[in-house]
Order: C-alpha cells, then structure tokens, then sequence
C-alpha cells in the first residue's frame, strides 16, 4: 500500500509525457502520440477567480487543510490508510506492476534444470532386460526481440500500470472528497440542530406566556394550541435531524475505514469557511488530474497491444540450448564421455489462420480508438466539472447573501408580531406565521452554506486537489 502511494504522484506528469521512448525502428506498430485536444485558454465561468501562480500551488500541502479544520483533517489522514476503496485500487495498482515485471522476465533467457533417474524395461528374445538411466541437464531458451513484441508488451504493460497509479490516485481523491463533504454536512446539521435548540426553547416561552394570557382571559384557547403545535412540529424537526446526523456520522466512519459503532464525532456548532481556491490553467489541468493521466495512459497501452497483434505476423527466433550428463550408472553419470549438449537457432511463425490475425489487428485498433475516445470525454467531462462548480459558487454567493438578508428580515418581522401579540393588537395567527417564516429562512441559509461548501470541494476535486507529480513511477 505504501509503495503503491509513493508511485502515485508521478502520474502527474504523464500528461506531458505524450510518447513511447526508446522504440526502435524494428519495433512494428505505430509510434504512439497522445491523443490531440482542444483546450481553452480560460474558464468561461471564472470570473473573478484567476489562475494559480507557482508559487500557490507549492505551498498549500494537503487540499482540504483550506479549511481549516482540525477535526476534518485527522479524519482525512485516515482515508489513505483504512478505506478500502482506496486499499482495494493500491492492491490492483501492485498487481499491475507485477505484471510489468513479468512482461520485462521477457528480455531475458529462461533457465531450466532437470535432474531425473528412470529405470525401463526392454523385453528380447534373451528375456526381460531392464536399463536404469540417470540424467542432470540444463537448457535455456531465449526469444530475440526482433519485432518488438517484447518491448511493445513492456510498454502496454508499463502504462497499464501507470493508469492503475492512476486509478489509485482518483480513488484517493474521490473518497477524500465525499469524507469532506459529509463533514460538512454534519457540520452544517450541528448548526440546524443548534438553531432548532433555541427555537425549541423561544417557542416553549411563547407556549407559557400563551398559556398565562389564556388563564388570564385576554387569549383564546386556540392560541395555546397554535404555540403547542408548533413547539411540537419544531421538537420533530428536531428529532428527524438525528436521523441525518447519524446517518452522517456512520457513512464517515464507514470511509476511515471503521464500523459506525467506532466513530463517535462531537457536536461543533460552527462550519468551516470557503476557502480562496486558486485555478490552475484549463492545460495544466490536464497534469494534475489522475483520471485524465489514467485515461490517457491506457491510450498509450492500447496502442501499444496494436504493435503486438501485429507482430503476430512474423515468425518467432528463439536460441535454444542444453548441456548436461546421461548415464546408466550414477556412480559414472559426470564423466566426460556421458556428457552430452546441444545448441541452435528456432524459427517458428504460423502459416495460416484464416484472418484471426488479422482480426486481432482489428479488435486491437478498435480497442485504441475506444480508449482514445475515452480519454478525450474524460478530460471534457473534467472541464465540465470545473465549469459548473465555479458556476454553482459565484451563484451560491449571491444566494447567501441574499437568503442571509432574508432570514434577518424575518427575525425581525418575527420579533415584531410577538410585541404586537403582546399588545394585543394580533392574533397568535400572524406569530406563528412569523416563526415559520424565519425558521424556513435560517434553515435555507444553512442549506445554502452546506451547498456552497459541497460545491468547493467539488471544485478542489475537479481541479485535482493537491496532488503533484515530481516523477514517473516507472522508468
């Protein structure tokens, strides 16, 4: 897990990196190009937001320590070590470079030994004979990679793997965002909660003063029942929001990798602020993101199964040799007249298939062209993100001030009714719609704050979090 995470930043810069090196012009198959895109020169919806300098980008450390919270920042710690999304793509990345090793065994000779002893018979005219023969040999085979089927089969495996660095990296980015936006939610629960605290209290005032005016003969009985009423519809409000905060609570737990009933989270009444988040350029978005890098190398890889289906082609040149010892008797097996040894060239290839060659050269450039095609609508389905986030945060700023004013205007107007209920001059009617009123009005603020503070996260994620790269994790 640890290796697999030391190589994931270097996914960055394939991005950049765009070709197969060291592709000699033997190697049959086309040379791999990265794939060409148009990317813009700004974001349309960026408005105010400006691109990041270098210096903004070096120095920030882990994305969500923006916000500034010390709480969501252990909980994020967690992720890279117990979730197992995340765990399950470091095994799947580990596995991948395995593989790479396998296809590189390729450059290189296989060794064999064999030690045997057999006893036979051999029935003549003179009766059964039987013959006991003892055997120590070795032979290797070596495939010279004359066609580069070796080499194209290290590289499809090398950015194979590359892509599951990749994948491993979005993985960890995925999960990191959905933790910080659950968290926030809870957060913004804690201030609803918190709110239908004191609403729950004020109410029960009213409730008693209700009453007194009641007893008192200056307030009908329908007014006492109107207070109560709404006491109770705040009291469930409130109680339904448990539901939510333990909901909450566990779908955390479940991604730091423990069991709901080993995560217990305090209350905290206050919600992070939205932190200034830097753009980085639309290309440069291409380095940072690991799907894009993901997606992107699996291009790579694709293109390089075409040069193996095409080498199928082509016969095989092997080196073959053996050595060893053969005797009837172990106690002369390595003497010099039983040794024996042979050594020669193979050169082996297929006559004829009936086209399942060249269907796999087919089937082999259909999957490129697939995988070419995905890569381009990741990186427009990325600057999709980016776009209706920084879209969703310039309206949702307007939104909160606005609903902010709203909700201090009917605090006011609350405010107002039970003075001139007070007085006498209202009936309890025009108090309740009044607490509606501004209940609805705070509750929708702190929507917005949660809706705003999911949408920075999702941009942060868009944006690639602050992931950096600073080389390939393969040479």
């Amino acid at each position: 897990m640890r290796r697999a995470l030391r190589c994931v930043p270097g996914l960055l810069a394939l991005g950049a990196a765009g070709g197969c090196e060291y592709l000699t012009n033997l190697t049959i198959g086309p040379v791999y190009h990265r794939p060409s895109l148009e990317v813009p020169p700004a974001y349309k919806e960026s408005k105010d937001w400006k691109p990041a300098e270098p210096q903004d980008l070096t120095s920030r450390g882990e994305w969500w320590e923006l916000y500034g919270d010390a709480d969501l920042d252990a909980l994020e710690r967690q992720v890279q070590v117990s979730n197992q999304n995340v765990l399950l793509a470091a095994a799947r990345y580990e596995q991948a470079a395995a593989l790479l090793g396998t296809a590189r065994s390729g450059y290189f000779p296989t060794v064999t030994a064999d030690v045997s002893s057999t006893r036979s018979s051999n029935t003549t005219t003179a009766g059964p004979a039987v013959r006991t023969q003892d055997r120590v040999s070795l032979a290797t085979v070596w495939e010279l990679d004359v066609w580069g089927r070796v080499r194209r089969t290290v590289e499809s495996n090398r950015e194979s793997a590359q892509a599951s660095a990749g994948d491993l990296a979005a993985m960890l980015l995925s999960q990191q965002a959905t933790l910080a936006q659950s968290y926030f939610q809870l957060r913004v629960t804690d201030l609803d909660l918190g709110l239908l605290e004191r609403s729950m209290a004020a109410y029960e005032k009213a409730l008693e003063v209700t009453r007194n005016r009641y007893q008192a003969g200056v307030a009908q009985r329908s007014d006492v029942t109107q207070a109560q009423t709404q006491l109770e519809n705040v009291r469930a409000q409130y109680l339904d929001l448990g539901i939510t905060r333990a909901t909450l609570e566990h779908a955390i737990a479940v991604l730091v990798g423990k069991p709901p009933a080993a995560l217990s989270i305090p209350r905290k009444d206050q919600a992070p602020a939205i932190p200034a988040i830097p753009l980085t350029l639309p290309s440069q978005l291409l380095e940072r993101r690991p799907d894009i890098a993901a997606a992107e190398r699996r291009a790579a890889a694709a293109n390089a199964q075409i040069g193996i289906a095409r080498a199928a082609w082509f016969p095989t040149l092997s080196l073959g040799g053996s050595e060893g010892y053969a005797s009837s008797s172990f106690s002369k097996l390595f003497e010099v007249p039983n040794r024996f040894w042979s050594l020669g060239p193979d050169l082996a290839g297929t006559l004829v298939d009936f086209g399942a060659r060249r269907y796999q050269v087919r089937a082999a450039i259909a999957s490129y062209d697939q995988s070419v095609a995905t890569y381009r609508q990741t990186v427009l389905s990325a600057f999709q993100d980016v776009e209706d986030n920084l879209a969703a945060l310039e309206v949702l700023a307007e939104e909160s001030t606005a609903e902010r004013a709203a909700a201090d205007a009917a605090a006011e107007t609350l405010a107002i009714a039970e003075n001139q209920y007070k007085a006498g001059t209202v009936d309890y009617l025009n108090v309740v719609s009044a607490q509606n009123a501004s209940l609805s009005a705070e509750r929708a603020w702190r929507d917005i704050t949660n809706r705003s503070l999911a949408a920075s996260v999702a941009l942060l994620k868009a944006l690639g979090g602050g992931w950096r790269s600073d080389a390939l994790p393969f040479n």
